[in-house]
């Protein structure tokens, strides 16, 4: 472990807690000259296309009404995108930052190294993204695959968790987001959150929480920074396996699926229909995401949409 390690004030309860309930743990990643406006917006300039999401979302307190739309930076410059972000309602996701730039991987490979040696985490498929947020922006309730962690580096925004079983999520949802990345699209009442736990989330900070657990962010009037990881163990990624497979036999097969055991002869079966049939045409065309407008250049905050 380095000499400063990325994690600080660790709680020797941290590793019998991972993965069981949301924990907040201190870091000192807000710290570095990486996650400055200035870095970032060099970073914002040159990022491929193919690895960021721009989303224009709902006003807060709008919850049943799903507005989220993916669009285009539009040839901005890094520092303007920052100026949109800051005067709009969007959220920018630098996907696999550790892919496009080195540095970011070093950093990677340092922090599962720490918690290799903290908690004996064992991971593989180690990626982060980097999410610049408008004040006020929103995440909708959704859950996600990949195991998570989320690090706050810049603002302030209130993080709300659910319990990961039914009422709040439920097998057929966990299937749907396998076969089509739609993680916002699973049903939210109210009510839920009178049995989330909220964390008012500041930087210097990082949150994790169990796997799959249903979850949304609202920002407070701040631009938000944040990082986001996510990572595979061999439990989560035998959940997919069963997810995508289930997915494809619910959704394009129209069979009920009746086991989600994660071994013997259902199991193994189901790797191998969801091995052949993943890069299938029909799993193609559920995940295509649709681009739907660009940043508006004259007026820093607005969005143009594009023709259909």
């Amino acid at each position: 472990m380095s000499q400063q390690p990325i994690f600080r004030n660790w709680n020797e309860n941290f590793g019998a807690l991972w993965g069981q309930q949301p924990i907040c743990v201190e870091h000192r990643l807000h710290e570095s000259p990486l996650f400055s406006r200035k870095e970032l917006s060099l970073l914002i300039e040159n990022y491929p296309r193919a690895h960021y999401s721009i989303i224009h979302m709902g006003e807060q307190g709008d919850g049943n009404r799903r507005y989220w739309r993916e669009g285009d930076l539009g040839g901005l410059s890094g520092e303007e995108v920052f100026e949109a972000v800051a005067n709009g309602r969007l959220w920018l996701n630098l996907r696999r930052v550790n892919q496009v730039d080195s540095r970011y991987s070093s950093l990677l490979k340092e922090m599962f190294g720490e918690l290799s040696e903290r908690i004996g985490l064992a991971s593989f498929h180690e990626n982060a993204g980097i999410l610049v947020s408008s004040p006020k922006a929103q995440v909708y309730y959704h859950a996600d695959l990949p195991a998570q962690m989320l690090f706050q580096l810049m603002g302030t925004k209130r993080v709300l968790f659910y319990p990961a079983q039914k009422p709040f999520i439920a097998p057929e949802h966990l299937e749907h987001i396998a076969v089509a990345d739609a993680e916002v699209d699973i049903p939210y009442s109210k009510w839920y959150d009178d049995y989330a736990r909220t964390f008012e989330f500041l930087p210097g900070q990082m949150v994790q929480w169990p796997h799959t657990a249903p979850h949304r962010i609202e920002n407070d009037d701040c631009l938000n920074v944040s990082m986001t990881i996510e990572y595979s163990t061999s439990a989560t990624r035998r959940n997919y396996i069963v997810n995508l497979a289930n997915g494809i036999l619910r959704y394009q097969m129209g069979w009920t699926p009746r086991s989600r055991a994660l071994s013997g002869p259902s199991f193994l079966a189901k790797a191998v229909l969801g091995k052949t049939l993943r890069n299938s045409s029909w799993v193609k065309k559920k995940k295509a995401k649709r681009i739907e407008f660009r940043l508006d250049r004259q007026k820093l905050g607005a969005v143009v949409d594009l023709a259909a």
